[in-house]
């Protein structure tokens, strides 16, 4: 019997390993990967630096630790380099192997910025736990209290921006936006979280983005696009990720942003599937859907393991808050669908220091909240109202 391959072994992976695990413990298991297969949480690289965790200490278990609790074979330092549908076999740097159905767990790669410069190839990102390895080793080289350049004020670029600054680096945030977060968060809180995050100490530089970016004098200076100059010792990029298309793209599997998939993870290849970040997905009847988030993940990978061990399952993508790990102003978002944006509105609310924004479509449906700072009751109490029409909200 041909195993399930699963490539990759991130948080998807591992996931859904574990959960195909709880429901068949025979049927035979061989993850893929590149890397050492160490299993560590992604979300942890973005506020660990205040925490004063080193790369090793984020490592829970290593891939044979995985591969005894899961009784599977994890094929480490080995890279896919093609997927032959037709054969049903994969081939890697190890050898070629076939598989009873596959698996792409593959994630997301940094999106790179196009900036000038003779020091542009210094622009560093942090997407694996050897890229935060590498990050903090810059970090140690530059000196105590470092000076680092974010680009990008999205989710991860205030993560790390609140988690630098509060381990006492000097910290500029750029953004083309005029607030950080505003992608995802209501203005209120956008506005809200700027202001924290400025009375942390961190400098903002939100309308521009960087157009070069010279050596000078031992450290980094970054001409801006209004004109101004800063100087810093650390370029981070954190301006979002693209789905990793390339072994679907070779063996001719239909992509869009994402690798397409159907209700059940199914990709266009018969008995291929494909998970996490790397997949686009159809909610509420749109397509072209990527989250990347975890809860969604794990949903995602729940719904999969009972599908692979012949159980069937559409998966289930409630909406689900996305947690910001900001301590300076933590939020809780479930930003509305991207078609029902068009036409709505935001609704702010106050209960003491607590901002509560509602969001309602053009029919008064609320399709979507922020709050901060956020807690448990005052989430499932939002989640609960969504779907209901403005008069009824508290």
């Amino acid at each position: 019997m041909n195993p399930i391959i699963i490539v990759g072994t991130g948080l998807a992976g591992y996931t859904l390993a574990r959960e195909f695990r709880k429901l068949n413990k025979t049927a035979p298991l061989l993850l893929v990967t590149a890397d050492d297969g160490g299993f560590y949480s992604k979300p942890m690289l973005s506020n660990a630096f205040a925490q004063r965790k080193q790369p090793a200490e984020l490592l829970t278990q290593t891939a044979a630790q995985m591969a005894e609790q899961l009784g599977a074979t994890i094929l480490t330092g080995a890279r896919v380099e093609s997927i032959d549908t037709d054969t049903m076999t994969v081939t890697t740097s190890a050898g070629t192997f076939a598989y009873d159905k596959l698996v792409l767990a593959v994630g997301a790669q940094p999106i790179r910025l196009a900036i000038d410069g003779n020091a542009a190839d210094q622009i560093m990102s942090v997407n694996h736990i050897n890229d935060y390895q590498h990050f903090r080793q810059r970090i140690s080289a530059s000196g105590g209290a470092s000076r680092v350049m974010i680009l990008g004020a999205g989710l991860i670029g205030c993560e790390f921006a609140d988690d630098l600054a509060g381990a006492g680096h000097q910290v500029t945030l750029v953004d083309p936006s005029k607030a950080p977060l505003a992608a995802l968060a209501p203005p209120a809180l956008s506005q809200g979280l700027r202001v924290a995050l400025e009375a942390r100490g961190i400098g903002l530089r939100l309308g521009t983005t960087a157009a070069r970016i010279d050596r000078v004098d031992g450290g980094l200076t970054v001409s801006l696009a209004d004109g101004s100059v800063v100087e810093t010792d650390i370029v981070l990029s954190a301006v979002g990720l693209r789905p990793d298309l390339r072994l679907a793209q070779a063996a001719n599997v239909v992509t869009g942003r994402g690798i397409v998939v159907d209700a059940f993870g199914k990709t266009s290849a018969a008995h291929m599937y494909a998970l996490g970040d790397c997949a686009e997905y159809t909610v509420d009847g749109n397509r072209n859907i990527v989250l990347p988030y975890i809860a969604p993940l794990m949903a995602a990978a729940r719904a999969f393991a009972r599908t692979l061990d012949g159980q069937p399952t559409a998966i289930d993508l409630r909406p689900t808050p996305v947690m910001v790990k900001t301590p300076s102003l933590p939020l809780a978002l479930v930003p509305p669908p991207s078609h029902a944006a068009a036409g709505g509105n935001w609704h702010e609310t106050s209960i003491g220091e607590q901002v509560i924004c509602r969001f309602y479509d053009e029919n008064g449906c609320m399709r979507g909240f922020g709050v901060a700072p956020h807690e448990a009751k005052i989430r499932q109490s939002l989640l609960a109202e969504l779907g209901s029409p403005i008069a009824s909200a508290a």
